[in-house]
């Protein structure tokens, strides 16, 4: 199972894809967005990926209670203040698509409604992304999915009829290529409750690719999750998380991406294949197994005893399964002490 975007299999017999999600670590600046993206194609990224909604697309600016943040990362701020310092303006996404385009690295977005999907599609996004939080809107995920373009989707919050309802609507509206993240929606998420084997069995139940929507502090979640199998890794990426955006404190910084590119890529090329053929690697080991030699200068004649013969490495000999066999037998050329066993020093 796997399907291509730019040239670029995705799919567990393939290298991991890993997407750094810029989300709103511009920090209001369309000259730091152009250079977190150049920063992720340096880094190895796969993908670099956008938010693309409004404050006016998200929410409505009210002060009731219903709409004030309480608790966590954003405790105290107004939804519509929150998603208007994190947006990432419409008017800057064609200068980023065609920034990404121009240095060789994928760029595609997360849509927050149905005005975010006509925009990318101008963009021609070769992929689309449903957040945890809008996997319940099912009429969202139906839009997205007519557009005949990949889903990747998470899974956070959502318990499986919620999931089962949004893989519906995305395959009866048009989805083949459907890669579910395992998510847990905390920012940032306890590394005890990362729960990353769930992944696998999301990939089983709905018959999708296995990947992990990372939130966790740290790369360790991420490379796991690909020793278990996962094939898509988003992680939130930032330049730096001193310069306090809006999701800096559960973002990596250059140096943990360039490593959590290496490090999954490594486990991913760890994990091999089923099967009982030897690697190459192992060539020049098989000389220092153990085998059968002689221990004692013989003539020609001699009846081999138990004294004569020794299990011992290197392994030019007759392999250790034989040393039974060669006791009692009749040599019929002269050996000396560390000649290694071979049948044709023997009678038959």
């Amino acid at each position: 199972m796997s399907f291509e975007i730019n040239g670029r299999k995705i799919g567990t017999d393939h290298p991991p894809y890993i997407i750094a999600e810029l989300s709103a670590n511009h920090n209001g600046s369309l000259e730091r967005a152009l250079q977190t993206i150049d920063a992720a194609k340096r880094c190895g990224a796969s993908a670099i990926k956008l938010q693309t909604y409004t404050a006016d697309t998200m929410t409505i600016d009210s002060d009731r209670q219903d709409f004030m943040v309480q608790g966590g990362l954003w405790d105290g701020f107004k939804l519509y203040d929150l998603y208007k310092w994190a947006q990432t303006p419409f008017e800057w996404h064609e200068a980023m698509f065609s920034h990404a385009r121009k240095i060789g690295i994928t760029v595609f977005s997360t849509p927050f409604d149905e005005s975010a999907v006509d925009l990318l599609e101008r963009l021609d996004a070769p992929i689309y992304k449903i957040a945890s939080f809008e996997n319940t809107d099912l009429p969202l995920i139906r839009y997205v999915a007519r557009t005949g373009k990949p889903i990747i989707m998470s899974t956070g919050m959502a318990t499986e009829p919620e999931i089962a309802e949004a893989v519906d609507a995305a395959r009866s509206a048009g989805c083949k290529d459907l890669v579910l993240l395992h998510c847990i929606s905390s920012y940032p998420a306890p590394m005890n409750q990362a729960n990353i084997i769930q992944m696998l069995e999301l990939a089983k139940r709905f018959g999708s690719m296995p990947g992990l929507s990372d939130h966790t502090i740290g790369t360790t979640a991420s490379v796991a999750a690909v020793a278990l199998g996962a094939c898509v890794i988003e992680k939130h990426f930032t330049l730096s998380r001193s310069d306090k955006g809006p999701d800096s404190e559960f973002s990596i910084e250059p140096a943990e991406l360039e490593r959590l590119c290496k490090e999954t890529q490594d486990a991913w090329l760890a994990l091999g294949k089923v099967g009982y053929q030897r690697q190459s690697a192992e060539d020049g080991s098989k000389v220092f197994r153990r085998s059968v030699y002689f221990v004692r200068d013989l003539p020609a004649g001699a009846i081999v005893s138990a004294e004569d013969i020794r299990r011992i490495r290197p392994g030019m000999g007759l392999p250790p399964k034989y040393f039974d066999i060669l006791i009692g037998k009749r040599l019929k050329v002269d050996v000396v002490r560390g000649t290694a066993t071979s049948w044709d020093q023997f009678d038959e």
